[in-house]
């Protein structure tokens, strides 16, 4: 079975973003990278897809929902300062349905150094760009490998 763990696409600076930063959209280039996240699923039978409820994170998986067919489902447990320990539950129930999981660059790296925890063996640093993803094979219900996708864009 197959997690997707994707940190949502580019969406600017935060400094310069005026307003809420829940609504913070994504750039351009972040629409981009969006549209890139197709090409690294790829066919894949994503299940479920999980969002944070920010707009960037929503807007990062939008295109894939649209090709697959898989509405979104926002949930807190990966809004920007959620609890690990609540999004590393989640996440890991996300293998029994192929699922993705798109979160925030404060949340990704204690969920990927749990995962390593628990026995996933990586190709290389626990790294988190935005608009990139982990693809995680999962083995019984545990983590086993993963493998980091770079942005494309």
């Amino acid at each position: 079975m197959t997690i997707f763990l994707a940190r949502h696409a580019h969406a600017g600076k935060r400094s310069e973003w005026v307003g809420d930063d829940e609504v913070r959209p994504l750039s351009p280039r972040g629409q981009q990278q969006a549209i890139d996240l197709l090409a690294v699923i790829d066919h894949a039978p994503v299940g479920v897809i999980l969002s944070s409820p920010f707009v960037r994170c929503v807007q990062t998986v939008e295109p894939l929902s649209a090709s697959i067919g898989v509405p979104i489902t926002a949930h807190d447990a990966f809004t920007e300062g959620a609890s690990p320990d609540a999004a590393y539950a989640l996440l890991l129930a996300l293998d029994e349905v192929d699922g993705l999981a798109c979160s925030h660059g404060d949340l990704i790296p204690p969920l990927l150094k749990q995962l390593v925890a628990d026995g996933m063996d990586s190709d290389g640093p626990l790294i988190d760009q935005k608009g990139s993803v982990w693809i995680i094979e999962t083995r019984n219900g545990r983590p086993f490998r993963g493998r980091y996708v770079p942005p494309t864009s």
